[in-house]
């Protein structure tokens, strides 16, 4: 079991920071307004040139691989449920660290969500 906390924990810290790492790069680099090959070519080369795209990218493979052993370990109707807990730390992780405004509501629903998680792991045992 100590294995599998692991492993969910890499799933939703890595994976979910390494979301916020790539919308942090976004953030710095703009929208795709101009959808011309040459364009969208220099888009991408400053995307890339963004230390926090290769830690996002970085942080992401750990979790999708976290999330791959988690699925020899568990069935997938325990572990897709657990891993919503992302949903609390992406909230968190946009206030926090891309400075977002998070409503009540929002907040609401993801208690709500984390309510719900707490459920299916109240069920697994």
């Amino acid at each position: 079991m100590k294995s599998e906390i692991i492993l969910l924990l890499l799933i939703v810290v890595a994976g979910t920071g390494g979301e916020l790492c790539v919308a942090r790069t976004m953030q710095a680099v703009g929208p795709a307004t101009d959808l011309r090959p040459a364009a969208l070519i220099r888009l991408i080369v400053r995307t890339l040139q963004n230390g926090w795209m290769w830690l996002g990218f970085l942080l992401m493979a750990i979790g999708f691989f976290s999330l791959l052993e988690m699925f020899s370990l568990e069935n997938v109707s325990f572990v897709v449920p657990v891993t919503a807990l992302s949903y609390g730390f992406g909230a968190l992780g946009g206030k926090v660290f891309l400075r977002e405004q998070v409503t009540r509501k929002r907040w609401a629903g993801v208690l709500l969500v984390c309510l719900g998680v707490g459920l299916v792991l109240i069920g697994q045992r």
